[in-house]
């Protein structure tokens, strides 16, 4: 309207002040600085010294707002019109910027424009960063009325540890933190729903004027307070250096992982998908301010939990510490996708990759414990025996690290997926890696067990120690408990075949080499010429027969009541068996000698054992030492 009747009524200075005094009069509203410009767009031959005026005009305005003591945004009145002068400047610039190259006055005002803008910027930045810092205490004030009357029971996530002051005088308030929960579907208003308009207002105008790096900066810098004493106060020491985690005693270690685990759930499930939220609501409708915001908020926390990760996964690689590294590994990869969901932008693809890259080094370690459990079990020396045969720690080890590990067959299955070495010695290319990996961890045990068992000399002890070793192994491969069934699944019913086969063989080897001597004593014939003939080479006689047989079955017993058979069942089979082949072919050799001529009236002198004497101390093999060693008939 301005326009159209500076053209209507003429074109000169006098003409534009007269309609400047016309609208001023009739309506406040129409200000002389408000319609100056446009003016000035009517009137030709005026426009440096209109955007002059307009320039100082603006500056008049914005300098009221930025010298003030108070904040702006204490009155909603006041924080609209400093806003509405800031487009304006802002479109000032914009508009006469195309002519700033032709006209050396119109740069110079340009340049004073600039000038002021950034003024008016720097004082939007303090007032952007006082919103975040009360929007943060108003946030804390209502969460602890909720906490003290309102809110339900279960939703004190947020509590501090500390003892909290109750005076309503005290001047700082505590930043609001996280606590650990369990239930992770939760999403924070960390900011009251009036900041975030104001934040957004201040943060289209501070991008619109070429600094949105700045606005990012100092929301940045607020929100990452919350995000660094919540991870503090969930329990994860700030700062470890590589160095320091790896060498941190494995105890202290363990509960560190655990704090990590829930804190890293937290974090990534909680806090992120919150602080992203938040991000997108301040810089709504500017993406690129968003995702820089939300990336300089979350990188120090991220960095934080993805360096312990790292620090573990490339330390030892000791056996023992496989559990607690399939927890870490676990967590790390359900949490990838939420990785994958709040840091999808370009400023986070870094955060993103180092996620999935330490998650592989995860991998590699687990990989790496086996090699070195596979190490182990080649380096156990074969040096001291087991007493009595029984069964050796590293069978006891390495079963139920086996037992404890594939409980995480998943895990394991995923770990091993893509390692299958043809060294492994697996004879079906069927068989998954995992299965693969512990039929030849089973087979580097089989072989250590047969390298301990020749330290023992004596074949038939030699025969019951593998006999119990080998017969501990399947029974923990077939153990019927939920938890353990996952071994007996990877190796399958045709390896549990074998093995069983295998403890059969070791108990056949067993009898024969301690019992087929005195077996041959009681023979009736002479077929057997080294077992029944006497000093002078000549055939035995039934007394000397009788009297061989008592002193080699007095040795055996006292020998193999020291011995052990650790399984309950298998003792019992072993018993049976000597029983049944012992006592018929001693009672029929007792019969023979009792009716032959030269047993004479004293027949009893030289029948030691009767059958029940037999079996009693045959019963009483295999304990251990607590078998009596006694001679005759009591």
């Amino acid at each position: 309207m301005a326009r159209h009747i500076a053209k209507t009524l003429g074109h000169n200075e006098s003409t534009a002040d007269d309609i400047l005094q016309i609208f001023s009069n009739f309506d406040g509203r129409f200000s002389r600085e408000n319609l100056s410009d446009h003016i000035a767009a009517a009137v030709p031959g005026t426009d440096s010294r209109a955007l002059d005026h307009a320039i100082k005009s603006l500056d008049r305005q914005i300098s009221q707002y930025v010298v003030a003591d108070q904040p702006i945004w204490s009155d909603s009145a006041d924080s609209a019109a400093f806003l509405d002068t800031i487009d304006e400047l802002t479109a000032t610039i914009r508009d006469w910027t195309p002519m700033a190259a032709a006209d050396k006055a119109v740069g110079a005002s340009l340049a004073r424009a600039e000038d002021l803008i950034q003024q008016a910027v720097f004082r939007l930045e303090d007032e952007f960063r006082m919103l975040m810092e009360r929007g943060g205490e108003s946030f804390e004030l209502n969460r602890r009325r909720r906490r003290d009357g309102e809110s339900p029971a279960g939703n004190h996530w947020f509590d501090s540890d500390e003892e909290e002051d109750e005076d309503e005088d005290e001047e700082e308030e505590e930043i609001p933190v996280a606590q650990p929960l369990t239930d992770y579907d939760v999403v924070i208003d960390a900011l009251p729903s009036g900041t975030i308009n104001d934040l957004h207002e201040i943060a289209k105008r501070m991008v619109a004027a070429g600094f949105g790096k700045e606005c990012s900066h100092v929301y940045s810098s607020c929100r990452r307070d919350f995000l660094e004493e919540s991870v503090s106060r969930l329990g994860l020491q700030q700062k470890l250096s590589s160095e320091e985690v790896q060498k941190m005693p494995w105890q202290d270690l363990e509960d560190e992982i655990e704090k990590w685990i829930k804190a890293a759930n937290v974090l990534l499930r909680i806090l992120f998908p919150s602080e992203r939220r938040l991000c997108d609501r301040v810089f709504f409708g500017l993406s690129s301010a968003a995702d820089l915001s939300f990336m300089e908020v979350c990188r120090g926390s991220t960095i934080q939990i993805l360096n312990f990760a790292d620090a573990v996964a490339i330390g030892s690689r000791s056996p023992e510490r496989l559990f607690k590294i399939l927890d870490l590994f676990e967590t790390l990869r359900d949490l990838i996708p939420e990785f994958e969901c709040n840091f999808s932008d370009q400023y986070c693809l870094v955060l993103r990759n180092e996620a999935v890259a330490i998650w592989n080094r995860l991998r590699e370690a687990i990989r790496g414990m086996f090699m070195e459990l596979e190490n182990l079990i080649r380096r156990d020396p074969a040096k001291d025996p087991v007493p009595g045969g029984g069964l050796h720690p590293i069978t006891r080890y390495v079963m139920n690290y086996l037992l404890a590990a594939c409980r995480s067959r998943e895990t394991l299955e995923q770990v091993f997926e893509d390692s299958v070495n043809g060294g492994l010695g697996a004879k079906d290319s069927s068989a998954s890696p995992l299965s693969v990996q512990m039929a030849w961890i089973m087979e580097l045990l089989e072989s250590n067990l047969e390298q301990k068992a020749k330290i023992y000399g004596d074949p038939a002890l030699c025969a019951v120690f593998m006999m119990n070793n080998e017969k501990y192994i399947v029974k923990k491969v077939k153990d019927i408990d939920p938890k353990n069934s996952q071994l007996s699944a990877l190796l399958g019913d045709d390896w549990i075949r074998k093995h069983t086969a295998k403890v059969k063989q070791y108990h056949l080897n067993y009898q024969r080499s301690s019992w087929n001597k005195i077996l041959g004593v009681l023979k009736a014939d002479n077929s057997s010429p080294a077992a029944t003939a006497n000093a002078g080479g000549k055939p035995m006689s039934a007394k000397e027969k009788i009297k061989l047989f008592n002193s080699q079955f007095e040795e055996v017993y006292k020998t193999q009541s020291q011995w052990v058979v650790f399984d309950e069942q298998l003792r019992k089979d072993i018993r049976t068996s000597l029983t049944n082949l012992l006592l018929p072919a001693y009672g029929n050799f007792i019969g023979r000698f009792q009716n032959s001529p030269e047993a004479g009236r004293n027949v009893d002198k030289y029948i030691k054992y009767s059958l029940e004497d037999v079996e009693s101390r045959i019963n009483r093999l295999f304990q251990g030492g607590s078998g009596s060693a006694g001679g005759g008939r009591k």
